[in-house]
């Protein structure tokens, strides 16, 4: 059996927990310009109609009294890490798959913890007492029913599909539940007479593969109760950015540095962090037209240095032709590789002062960001030197 585990209004629940004054009230967590959308709402916004990625425009209207709260990323990181270790007391094999839900596999657990349930209740009482959180929780025999199962009884609830029920589950299962089916593959398969994961059995897995590709072939097995992935306990670390929607659309470059030179820096304190550096730097830009375009470099020394990631990245912004007013401005790294193969390749070089000069002023930065803040010191434009 596996559980997936997912914490209920996670980054408005945290705030609440942080500041008892917003108990009752509608918490809104996201930017606060007009222009911004909704990271996460409690459960009392959502009662007006608020959800993820609402511009913040509409709350205003819809849920005038709404308390607005910039996020605080690095508090969210310390309770999730919090989370995922009491998972791993009931099982080792603990998949993180997002700051706040993840799946655990309890196969074997029963002898040391109990019944299935039994499990699945003590994880969400744990939570409750050491963290004052609540969460959400759902239990069956694969990933992809058990991610289901979680959020039929949201919040704070706890749905198990035993082997025996999953026949009679996926025959009422509305197929718009279904992790993957958009409005256009729903339509299509109502279209075809299919309102329910049971009804996709009507057809054939070569004429689903042909109508929808290899998610039709998966479709298929979804709708056999088949899902034979793994929980895997190492989440790898594929990518790390930071983007903003700016407060007006503007193709004002030196503007739109600014904004890269605050992202940058956020970027390499987290690679920093993690023990990784990244061979490729990327800009995303969106337009006023919401078209959206990036454009990446890959550098010969793999880097965590801020410096490095902010002249890459002012270097493809200058090398780029606005064709229209940007809406919102980003930077990204990836394709990493771990400090230690870095170290293992440096120790064969010779190290260059100009270089280690900057690492020194990166750990003085993360020292002094760590303990005052982020906005306590900040960093001069790099433009122009050399």
């Amino acid at each position: 059996m596996i559980l997936h585990v997912d914490m209920d209004a996670f980054y408005a629940s945290v705030e609440e927990l942080d500041n008892p004054q917003l108990k009752g009230r509608c918490v809104i967590v996201g930017g606060q310009s007009k222009r911004s959308v909704v990271s996460a709402a409690n459960y009392a916004a959502r009662g007006f109609g608020v959800h993820s990625a609402m511009p913040v425009f509409k709350v205003q209207t819809i849920c005038p009294d709404a308390v607005f709260l910039p996020p605080r990323i690095s508090r969210y990181k310390e309770l999730s890490a919090k989370i995922m270790s009491i998972l791993r007391e009931f099982s080792p094999l603990v998949e993180p798959v997002s700051i706040d839900e993840a799946y655990v596999d309890i196969t074997g657990c029963e002898k040391l913890f109990g019944g299935v349930r039994e499990i699945a209740s003590s994880i969400k009482k744990e939570i409750k007492e050491r963290l004052d959180l609540n969460c959400s929780l759902g239990a069956a025999p694969n990933k992809f029913l058990a991610k289901i199962a979680s959020d039929m009884d949201k919040p704070d609830g706890l749905t198990i599909i035993m082997p025996e029920d999953v026949d009679r589950f996926i025959e009422s299962l509305p197929i718009h539940k279904v992790p993957g089916v958009g409005k256009n593959t729903n339509d299509k398969l109502k279209l075809m007479g299919v309102s329910t994961l049971g009804d996709v059995k009507k057809y054939p897995e070569e004429v689903l593969a042909k109508r929808f590709g290899t998610f039709g072939g998966r479709l298929a097995k979804l709708a056999d109760g088949i899902d034979r992935s793994a929980v895997t306990p190492v989440s790898e670390t594929k990518s790390v950015s930071a983007e903003e929607t700016l407060p007006e659309d503007t193709e004002d470059k030196n503007l739109l540095e600014k904004y890269i030179l605050k992202q940058s820096e956020k970027i390499g304190r987290e690679l920093r962090k993690l023990g990784i550096r990244a061979r490729t730097i990327s800009v995303k830009i969106k337009h006023s037209d919401f078209k959206q375009v990036t454009r990446s470099a890959t550098i010969k020394e793999p880097t965590q240095s801020s410096e490095v990631i902010i002249r890459e990245a002012f270097e493809l912004l200058e090398n780029y032709r606005m064709p229209d007013k940007a809406r919102l401005i980003g930077v990204g790294v990836s394709n990493f590789i771990s400090g230690m193969e870095q170290v293992q390749t440096d120790i064969f070089e010779r190290d260059d002062t100009k270089s280690s000069d900057w690492r020194k002023l990166d750990k003085a930065i993360d020292t002094i960001t760590d303990k005052f803040g982020t906005e306590i010191i900040k960093r001069a434009s790099l433009k122009g030197r050399k």
